[in-house]
């Protein structure tokens, strides 16, 4: 079925690509581009609860280092690690490692080297914007994926998948950009689902509403608004599959 579905996706692109393209290449263009958020890269959220810390990995794309926000701390993996602590009754001891603008590919060969050897207990992966304007086919978006799920696997970290993000909400994108690119997304969602169920890792949804004030400037990334309830969502889903404080 998922073959299928993209054959009918790369069909309506190519009838499509004649006012696709060029609006592409303008919005690309006009696009407002965003640094990521300074701040250190670890961190401790909670350190005054007992227990031994949860030792948690962000890895991942933009969202992972911080567009949209100025500070670390109030973007995803900030966000999280207060939110999990609470939740878990335990300190989080959390790393980023990202990259603006990545695919999974490019991650498994620059990022995956730089902590594949640190100890985590949960890693949490981040992509799939990249990959869908990047219109990575789908098996090579689930290998790379699968290959560093089970690198990590095999140093004993649990390993979650945040989805896709919708893209038919991004507001700094046409309305047929965001429906083309939309779709492709939905498509890297349900391999992305289906991969996890076959690694044995997590699959967590983005409950996050895209209006406005959940949107950073660019209308591409979240607020801090929109990392919080991204973060606070991913806690609440996390939280019953990690163990609480020894």
């Amino acid at each position: 079925m998922s073959a299928w579905r993209a054959g009918v996706w790369w069909l309506g692109l190519a009838l499509l690509a004649p006012v696709a393209l060029p609006l592409a290449l303008h919005t690309r263009r006009q696009a407002l581009r965003l640094p990521p958020a300074a701040g250190a890269l670890c961190g401790i959220a909670a350190g005054y609860l007992p227990g031994q810390p949860l030792r948690l990995l962000v890895l991942g794309e933009s969202t992972v280092v911080g567009v949209g926000v100025d500070q670390l701390q109030f973007a995803l993996a900030g966000q999280l690690a207060e939110a999990l602590a609470v939740r878990c009754g335990r300190p989080v001891a959390w790393r980023v490692c990202g990259e603006n603008g990545i695919t999974a590919a490019q991650a498994q060969q620059r990022l995956l080297t730089q902590v594949q050897d640190r100890p985590f207990d949960l890693a949490l992966l981040v992509f799939g914007v990249n990959d869908t304007t990047h219109l990575t086919s789908l098996a090579q978006w689930r290998a790379a994926l699968s290959e560093m799920t089970q690198a990590l696997m095999a140093r004993g970290t649990q390993v979650a998948f945040s989805a896709v993000p919708p893209l038919q909400h991004f507001t700094a994108l046409p309305w047929l950009l965001r429906h083309i690119l939309g779709l492709r997304a939905g498509l890297l969602d349900s391999g992305l689902q289906q991969l996890a169920g076959r690694l044995g890792a997590g699959y967590h949804a983005v409950e996050l509403d895209f209006s406005v004030d959940y949107l950073a400037r660019d209308g591409y990334h979240p607020s801090a608004l929109g990392y919080r309830v991204w973060a606070e969502g991913l806690a609440l889903s996390l939280a019953s599959t990690v163990q609480s404080a020894p």
